[in-house]
């Protein structure tokens, strides 16, 4: 059974950082592209970020580049989101995602295959 299991959202202040973690379990991490998503209330869930099995190639939704980073660790079947310069309409829930096959560079909503349960991230004004 696939798990992935996020943690470290919470409420920041306009500016602030924060890191995401995402632990998984069930699947063979190291031959997995994994990414984050978002959703906020009224929305719909929109692609943040993605990451080759390999390590060496990211993908980022326009409305996060330069300011957010994708990263894993293989050793520890983890994949985090570094969040920085964060704006309230960076307000949402955000999920881990993992694809069974196919490409970080071509992960999106309708080609994900594992979803956590998501964290959420409130951003203050």
């Amino acid at each position: 059974q696939v798990q992935l299991l996020e943690s470290g959202g919470g409420l920041v202040q306009t500016g602030d950082s924060l890191r995401l973690s995402c632990e998984a379990s069930g699947l063979n991490f190291n031959r997995t592209p994994m990414g984050w998503f978002r959703q906020a209330p009224g929305k719909e869930r929109e692609f943040v970020a993605a990451i080759s099995w390999t390590n060496d190639v990211t993908r980022y939704g326009d409305s996060v580049k330069g300011r957010f980073a994708i990263s894993r660790d293989n050793t520890k079947n983890t994949v985090y989101l570094q969040m920085a310069s964060l704006k309230p309409e960076d307000k949402a829930v955000y999920f881990c995602a993992g694809r069974r096959l196919g490409s970080a560079q071509a992960m999106d909503v309708t080609n994900v295959d594992y979803w956590g349960q998501g964290t959420q991230v409130t951003v203050s004004s």
